[in-house]
């Protein structure tokens, strides 16, 4: 996989990693109905590993915080000290959530846009505050979260001895300067007053000293918004590297945004045919180079990924690699496009490798090989004699994410029955591990009632114990359709996994 010479010593591949349950926050009970706007549907580690964030359809972004790291009195920079191998047992409290979207309507498209959060990206952290980028369909919107010092009142200004009737004061504490405003029972000079006093002054006036407590909570600010670019809808935003610019891309177009201009965009990759009917291919994931600020990849609807710098032209329409894996003579059928149609792309942390992810497999391929992948994952080949009937539920389409480990060792997608799966990518590696996310081993067992339920985590478990199943083969492969792991996430320093069983996120370690 490294593409050196002969010469070079060939290294061992590391040893499987044996993966455990660490935590899931908003697990169902048997037989609770799950809502649709609960439905996780962005998950996305920030650049240190410390905050991780999901989308759900019903907009709201919520974050969450590391915390097994301060509690042993550890920081990040011993943690980069470690050894990436080093099991540890990554543990995340919940954070704050904010509302990004609110469903609106186009009336000159007559068209509903719904507020599902379709990605979620980390910008770079500065005084202490985070930032990040989300979207739905149309909108994308820059959010600063801080923490706040929380103002109380403190005392009040007014001697508790003098007062009288409804002058009530809830704290004897009084200030200096209040007293000797107050100590003749008033103003000191009352002949700039428009209004008469009463003798002793008033003693029912309360005017309250606001100090600044140690008490903090977070607010969540929508510092731009970033809308009516895109004429379809974003299926994808990618930070570069500079931290000033991102892109965003919808079926047929990707766009240059600056992160402080909002009404401006350039467009950069038009592939909208004069013709609509002569439309054959469109974009379905784009990513900025994670190092190399000029150059991005995207995806294409068709199976092939396409590599383009920006230094060579305003509008990168030409690309400067494509990656494609040739069609093996007669294996064409029906399915056969629909099935490649590479549905997410992730650059490896140095970016010489990408990761792609279509219906069937996954392929990594080297940015300096073009003639095909450097290595390829089967992960729905047990579903080929079911084409079919994928096809009639729409379960074809599902758009399957995939992710890198820190190292570059590994890589994870998932699958139906909220199954994910982790395959070694280093030279000689044959491992190969499948998980069921919503397996939680602290979970009591509950008794699945006598009623048709439509919980996601009954059916899942039933599923999963007992072969059984009319839903799973001989080899424990799963046709179950109605639950599907669509989104997961590496941490960038540790094999650390968040993935998304409908509303529950579940976190797993190595």
């Amino acid at each position: 996989m490294d593409g050196g010479d002969d010469t070079e010593v060939a290294t061992a591949p590391p040893p499987p990693l044996e993966w455990k349950f660490s935590q899931v926050f908003g697990e169902r009970t048997a037989g609770e109905e799950v809502q649709e706007v609960d439905i996780i549907s962005a998950i996305e580690f920030d650049r240190t590993g410390d905050h991780l964030a999901t989308g759900d359809r019903g907009g709201r972004v919520v974050l969450f915080e590391r915390t097994d790291t301060k509690d042993n009195g550890g920081s990040r920079r011993d943690l980069e000290r470690m050894d990436y191998a080093l099991s540890r047992h990554p543990e995340f409290r919940y954070k704050t959530e904010f509302q990004s979207h609110e469903p609106e309507f186009d009336y000159l498209k007559s068209l509903e846009i719904e507020e599902k959060i379709n990605k979620i990206r980390w910008c770079q952290t500065a005084n202490g505050a985070l930032f990040l980028l989300s979207t739905n369909d149309k909108t994308i919107k820059f959010w600063k979260v801080q923490e706040k010092k929380v103002k109380k009142i403190s005392e009040m200004n007014l001697d508790p001895s003098k007062a009288v009737g409804n002058g009530g004061v809830p704290s004897s504490s009084v200030s200096s300067s209040s007293r000797s405003h107050l100590s003749n029972g008033g103003y000191p000079d009352r002949s700039c007053n428009d209004f008469p006093f009463p003798p002793g002054g008033i003693p029912s006036l309360r005017l309250p000293v606001v100090v600044t407590s140690h008490e903090t909570s977070l607010l969540a600010r929508c510092r731009r918004v970033y809308a009516h670019a895109h004429d379809y809808h974003i299926n994808s935003i990618s930070n570069n590297s500079d931290g000033e610019t991102f892109i965003s891309a919808d079926d047929l177009r990707i766009n240059l945004w600056n992160l402080e201009i909002s009404n401006q965009s350039f467009n950069i990759v038009d592939v909208k045919p004069a013709n609509m009917e002569d439309l054959t291919e469109v974009i379905t994931s784009a990513e900025f180079h994670p190092t190399h600020c000029n150059m991005l990849a995207y995806s294409s609807s068709k199976g092939s990924i396409r590599l383009i710098d920006l230094r060579q032209s305003a509008l990168c329409d030409t690309h400067t690699k494509l990656f494609e894996e040739q069609e093996a003579p007669g294996s064409r059928s029906f399915f056969t496009e629909i099935i490649a149609s590479i549905s997410d792309i992730k650059f490896g942390r140095e970016g010489r490798y990408i990761l792609s992810r279509d219906y069937m497999t996954l392929k990594l391929w080297d940015i300096n090989m073009d003639s095909g992948p450097v290595s390829t994952f089967q992960v729905h080949e047990y579903l080929r004699p079911k084409l079919c009937d994928l096809y009639e539920n729409d379960s074809i389409f599902d758009k399957f994410e995939c992710c890198l480990s820190g190292d570059g060792q590994r890589v994870a997608t998932g699958s139906y029955s909220n199954l994910f799966r982790v395959f070694g990518c280093a030279d000689g590696s044959t491992e190969s591990t499948t998980l069921e996310a919503s397996k939680n081993p602290m979970r009591r067992p509950v008794p699945t009632p006598s009623r048709p339920s439509r919980s996601l985590g009954s059916i899942t478990r039933v599923v999963r114990r007992g072969g059984e199943s009319p839903g799973v083969d001989a080899n424990g492969n799963s046709f179950d359709f109605t639950t599907k792991l669509l989104h997961l996430a590496w941490h960038p320093t540790e094999n650390s996994i968040a993935c998304a069983a409908a509303n529950s996120l579940y976190m797993y370690y190595a």
